[in-house]
């Protein structure tokens, strides 16, 4: 190869993205460990959509059993309600997928563990299940990080595999970002 030469770029192929995203995923986590672990502090998870994927990603970490405390797979509402405490005229009022039930269940997950962070997805992973109103890969993330509580969504596209991995990436991303502004007391 001529050293004098330029460096191309070429576009990734499909079996390079997913190791880009895992990278990505793998350094995020990384720093919420370390952050966590300053701070004294313990990770809950509250998981529909994604089943247990952010805990599973979380306990991936050799050592996690120091800052994860437990992750909640509330799949049905029967189960964000018993497991959380999610009231169920929440959901029947705004529906799983909103930001009401998000916020509720980043409350739930601390208020029934020993954490002090938590991570909340609610969503639509497809195929079916959307509507005009909340199509397909929409997701409704909570997080609640010494009782100051985060919401927001998004909208992702692609199959259901897709949907849900990069529910995963931002769930995480953004927990990383939360964690990394100066801890104060809660609201």
């Amino acid at each position: 190869m001529n050293p004098a030469a330029p460096i191309t770029p070429h576009p990734l192929s499909k079996s390079e993205l997913p190791a880009l995203t895992n990278q990505a995923l793998e350094a995020n986590l990384i720093q919420i460990s370390t952050t966590l672990l300053a701070r004294g502090w313990m990770l809950a998870t509250a998981e529909s959509c994604t089943g247990g994927m952010i805990s599973a990603a979380c306990t991936d970490l050799a050592g996690s059993s120091q800052w994860f405390e437990r992750g909640f797979v509330t799949y049905s509402n029967e189960a964000k309600t018993e497991l959380l405490g999610v009231p169920a005229g929440l959901i029947a009022t705004h529906g799983a997928v909103s930001e009401p039930v998000a916020r509720a269940m980043a409350l739930g997950a601390v208020a029934h563990s020993r954490a002090q962070v938590a991570v909340a997805v609610t969503g639509i992973a497809g195929p079916t299940g959307g509507t005009a109103d909340k199509p397909v890969g929409t997701v409704w993330f909570g997080w609640n990080v010494n009782g100051n509580i985060t919401t927001a969504t998004r909208r992702f596209d692609g199959d259901r595999a897709a949907v849900r991995q990069q529910t995963l990436a931002w769930a995480c991303a953004r927990l990383n970002a939360l964690l990394q502004t100066p801890p104060h007391a809660p609201r």
